[in-house]
């Protein structure tokens, strides 16, 4: 006995242009329009919808920066994102080889006691002595994130023996400890930026931003390393593969 078909359902226009955009956002970061958008009477043939759903769609990336159009020149990508893997452990340096150049500003270099949840985290005992590293990263002119950093003593004092502008923090452990990084427990929410942080990532003030907490040990399980970073949300993608386990 066959199934019966669906009864369609009469959809909002808002809802069919947030659906529109949704698919033309990544299409855009996968550089499938690198040459300009289609024209609105194309796009509406491939999404099945109206040119006015087209338009407000349009008009949503439009207002998030990642879009210009005009009359004459029609649409195209204003600004890429990029990617931001989530299946290896590397640095900031290392996932944005391909891309163009890393450099960090360096803001603060500070020993200081740490906070209690930073010395649990850290497996440290409360009011241990850590290193603090705060530093503005960037790509290329582009800055790109914020990243607060809290490093055991005993690496963290030899880290900061070498230049912190040109090197990922990730190298340098691995160079003074003669260990390899083994691993991470990592955490990404999205947060408002706050004056203070939207200044120096020069974005407008409530601008989205990823916030991520990452808390990385050597081979052998010590933790070493508790980063806090913000990352400009309309400029990182972050992307990985997942596999479904058995049951």
């Amino acid at each position: 006995m066959s199934q019966p078909e669906p009864t369609p359902i009469r959809r909002p226009r808002a809802d069919q242009a947030r659906q529109v955009a949704d698919v033309l956002r990544h299409q855009i970061h996968d550089g499938t329009y690198d040459g300009g958008l289609p024209s609105e009477a194309e796009l509406a043939a491939e999404f099945f919808v109206s040119r006015n759903t087209v338009r407000e769609a349009l008009s949503v990336l439009k207002n998030e920066g990642l879009i210009d159009r005009g009359t004459k020149v029609g649409t195209h990508v204003a600004a890429r994102k990029f990617d931001h893997g989530l299946d290896a452990l590397v640095g900031l340096k290392e996932t944005f080889k391909d891309y163009g150049e890393v450099r960090n500003e360096v803001r603060a270099v500070l020993k200081l006691a740490a906070p209690p949840a930073v010395a649990r985290k850290l497996a440290l005992d409360p009011g241990t002595q850590v290193v603090y590293v705060e530093r503005l990263r960037y790509l290329g002119d582009l800055p790109l994130s914020l990243d607060l950093t809290y490093l055991v003593p005993d690496i963290g004092e030899q880290v900061i023996g070498h230049d912190l502008e040109t090197n990922d923090v990730f190298a340098l452990i691995e160079q003074v400890s003669g260990q390899r990084l083994g691993g991470a427990t990592f955490a990404l929410e999205a947060v408002s930026a706050d004056p203070h942080s939207a200044a120096t990532l020069q974005v407008p003030d409530g601008s989205a931003l990823l916030m991520a907490e990452r808390l990385t040990s050597l081979d052998d399980g010590r933790p070493v390393d508790l980063e806090y970073i913000r990352m400009r949300g309309d400029r990182i993608t972050m992307r990985g593969n997942l596999v479904r386990g058995t049951p």
